[in-house]
């Protein structure tokens, strides 16, 4: 079985020969543990694969991202980054002042310059599931843009500034995701970090009415294609995974264990994919190996029956231990019957 057919198939919810691996990193992983990184991956391939493309140079980028210092990205922001290899936080949103946005564009140069020349060649060029990942993530862009406190204000209050900047926003996202689904990759993923540790950082209410629209158009986009939806976001999002079931992501990477993991496999275990995770915030940064094993088994227990919908995924922090990484894959990669065996 390809990786491709094994990341469609747990997709589809039939049984593929194992849970397809998929391993995220910070860029500090790259760029200072090289040699660990080539080790895990010879040992444990992933199934996944990226395109080979590249979007057009933003006028407004200056700096170096993930280095210590500041850099500003191709909408403006200016990130601050206090420790290397790790991405950085917006201090200084170009839009704080909302008498900006009369002149304000998004940088459609990065979309009109793109070169997509290679994309298909390589999606040809591979038996991996090619996933590309896009600009696309209006909530954490807006607050990139005005600030997370002012997007906050703007959000409960209803300027109709807000709105204006959302609709700015989506012609962007959407005419990005138009672009990719004319090409051959098999997935598109897109984010937004929703959560906080124990709720939705504003009302379902508000997010279904304000947001979710956009998300529907997406999800149309790419699925008129004949490709697949990913989807990620930070935090407890439990109010919101009816939602995403509904608009048609196909897979969500979310915080699993910021939430009830056991009920989140009772109300929606074979209505979308479970792409990761395993706990990044205490069990891979802090526990041994085997904490890391049974937070696996967990995962597996609830969500895996043999029958797809669950893709093997973790994301590699600048401090995570190699053991741990390889522990999550080792364990993935066990027999079934061998972990119910353990209950």
């Amino acid at each position: 079985m390809t990786s491709r057919e094994r990341v469609i198939r747990a997709l589809k919810f039939q049984q593929p020969d194992r849970a397809p691996r998929d391993l995220w990193m910070l860029p500090g992983i790259p760029m200072f543990r090289s040699n660990e990184l080539k080790d895990v991956l010879s040992k444990y391939p992933v199934d996944f694969a990226g395109p080979r493309y590249r979007y057009g140079r933003g006028r407004r980028c200056k700096g170096r991202e993930a280095v210590v210092g500041n850099y500003t990205d191709a909408w403006g922001c200016v990130w601050h980054v206090a420790e290397p290899g790790v991405v950085g936080e917006v201090k200084e949103p170009p839009l704080a002042d909302w008498s900006a946005l009369d002149s304000y564009q998004p940088p459609w140069e990065l979309l009109d310059e793109a070169d997509l020349s290679e994309v298909n060649r390589s999606c040809e060029q591979t038996d991996k599931f090619v996933k590309v990942g896009t600009e696309t993530r209006p909530f954490e862009r807006m607050q990139f843009l005005r600030g997370t406190q002012n997007l906050f204000i703007d959000l409960a209050y209803g300027t109709k500034e807000v709105y204006r900047l959302r609709d700015m926003l989506h012609e962007f996202f959407t005419r990005e995701m138009e672009m990719w689904a004319k090409t051959d990759v098999d997935a598109i993923g897109f984010m937004d970090d929703w959560g906080s540790q124990n709720t939705l950082l504003i009302s379902p209410e508000l997010w279904r009415s304000f947001y979710k629209p956009l998300y529907r158009d997406y999800c149309d986009i790419i699925h008129s294609s004949g490709k697949f939806v990913f989807f990620h976001s930070d935090g407890n999002i439990e109010e919101i995974y009816p939602d995403l079931i509904e608009i048609g992501v196909d897979a969500v990477n979310s915080q699993l264990f910021c939430m009830d993991i056991e009920r989140l496999a009772k109300l929606y275990k074979g209505k979308i994919t479970f792409w990761g995770e395993i706990d990044r915030q205490h069990i891979l940064p802090y526990g041994t190996p085997e904490d890391v094993r049974q937070a696996v088994r967990r995962v597996r227990r609830a969500l895996d029956d043999g029958n797809g919908g669950v893709i093997a995924q973790c994301e590699w922090g600048i401090n995570n231990p190699q053991e741990n990484i390889e522990a999550v894959f080792d364990e993935w990669s066990k027999p079934l019957d061998e972990i119910l065996k353990e209950e």
